[in-house]
């Protein structure tokens, strides 16, 4: 089963944010967190992708999407986009 990297201490901040990066050993590449990133180590945790809906249900309509594309929500705020940077990390 693969994994997220979600910021689970974050979620209720805004807005949401996602970013999906080449899959590798079990971990689908998407790394989700509500408003500022932070590049601390423990600011992602890993989460199995079939928990995703009870913890951060606004995402699940874009987990088809390839590596590479970002995606950001916030009410009445939806912003899908492919940032080429991302695409191969």
């Amino acid at each position: 089963m693969e994994k997220v990297g979600i910021a689970l201490a974050t979620l209720s901040e805004l807005p949401l944010n996602a970013l999906r990066v080449k899959p590798l050993d079990g971990v689908s590449g998407w790394y989700i967190w509500g408003g500022e990133y932070s590049a601390a180590g423990d600011f992602f945790l890993p989460l199995h992708i079939a928990h995703i809906e009870d913890y951060c249900a606004l995402i699940v309509p874009y987990l088809g999407l390839a590596p590479g594309w970002r995606v950001q929500l916030a009410p009445g705020h939806e912003d899908v986009w492919f940032d080429e940077s991302t695409a191969s990390e």
